[in-house]
């Protein structure tokens, strides 16, 4: 039986935020939102459920806090005395990047705007706005646009997880859309038809970047 002061010790080292949200983490990572229970993480804490609570209120609270963590980390890793446009590029792609390697970010980020892993984002982005010489008043609007295409395609990848299994291979399926595509009547879609090709090979981060380097050019344009 355990002793006294080895149940305090584990029951210290349990109450700890940062091991619950990572704990969080590694079950959203290996089985989804729908795994992530109160009770699963007192299993893999070796606590109760109590001890939690004492920390996170309720589950909403520790998906935010999760994924915070996630975002945290990859806007702390860009390119350090990268100029500005080079540093939002590789903010952008961080992000990117965290939420392919962590769909359920993508999911958690579309729902609430006021969230701090948004803020978090918002903020690592304006300043290197603020940097890059864009005016005071074109910052707000240069900021959103940013931040709202990073976020649209983070929902979009989620939708994608969501959908398609791991076994999914990505080849096989983009092959299948191309071909519903060139099914259209050309005389409605030319469009369609004519990048269908263009969809079946396209690398899903290299079109992200290209996104992005469109709207930094646009931004250039106010300075």
């Amino acid at each position: 039986m355990a002793t006294k002061r080895q149940r305090s010790e584990r029951r210290t080292d349990a109450l700890s935020k940062e091991r619950i949200v990572e704990a969080a983490i590694d079950i959203l990572d290996a089985d989804g939102e729908t795994a992530l229970t109160f009770r699963a993480l007192a299993t893999r804490l070796a606590t109760g459920s109590g001890a939690i609570y004492h920390h996170v209120a309720n589950k909403d609270e520790l998906l935010a806090a999760a994924a915070d963590d996630v975002i945290a980390r990859a806007t702390t890793e860009m390119i350090a005395g990268a100029q500005p446009r080079e540093a939002i590029r590789a903010l952008a792609s961080g992000v990117f990047d965290a939420i392919d390697a962590h769909p359920w970010v993508g999911t958690q980020l579309s729902r609430e705007p006021w969230q701090s892993a948004i803020a978090r984002i918002f903020e690592s982005i304006g300043g290197q706005l603020r940097a890059l010489g864009v005016p005071e008043r074109a910052q707000f609007d240069s900021a959103s646009a940013l931040v709202s295409y990073i976020l649209g395609l983070a929902a979009q990848y989620a939708a994608g997880a969501r959908l398609l299994t791991p076994e999914t291979d990505r080849s096989a399926f983009l092959a299948t859309i191309t071909a519903r595509w060139m099914q259209h009547d050309p005389a409605k879609y030319p469009f369609v038809r004519q990048v269908a090709t263009q969809l079946r090979d396209h690398d899903d981060r290299e079109q992200f970047r290209a996104g992005i380097d469109l709207i930094l050019a646009g931004i250039a344009t106010v300075r």
